[in-house]
């Protein structure tokens, strides 16, 4: 099972950015998917994370700004970044809990590569 992030860049305060998220491998099912962030010198925190039935959490900093989506192909997720300020640098890691296929029914947590989003002021 991979997860493979992109989109990040560099962007102005004020700008925006989509990141995307495939999951790719012997998947049987994926049950919850999720973006987090890390700064340097920072923990690693959760933005955003939507269940397979479509439920949303936010960080509170990003409530308003971000928005995290599911695409057409079950396999993959976005996160919808606007009105991005400096305190967004980071990098940014696609998540996933899912259900590898040919083995026992319960999630497993995977990781993408991480991908950097840099604002400037």
């Amino acid at each position: 099972v991979q997860l493979q992030a992109s989109g990040g860049g560099l962007v102005q305060s004020g700008g925006s950015l989509r990141l995307s998220c495939a999951a790719s491998g012997n998947i049987f099912e994926i049950n919850n998917m999720g973006w987090y962030r890390q700064a340097p010198g920072k923990q690693r925190e959760l933005v955003a994370s939507i269940t397979k039935s479509g439920g949303t959490d936010y960080e509170d900093s990003v409530k308003g700004r971000f928005t995290i989506s599911r695409g057409d192909a079950w396999n993959t997720w976005y996160l919808q970044m606007n009105g991005l300020s400096p305190e967004d640098t980071a990098t940014y890691y696609c998540q996933a809990l899912l259900v590898v296929g040919g083995g026992k029914r319960r999630d497993s947590e995977f990781w993408g590569q991480g991908t950097q989003v840099t604002v400037s002021s």
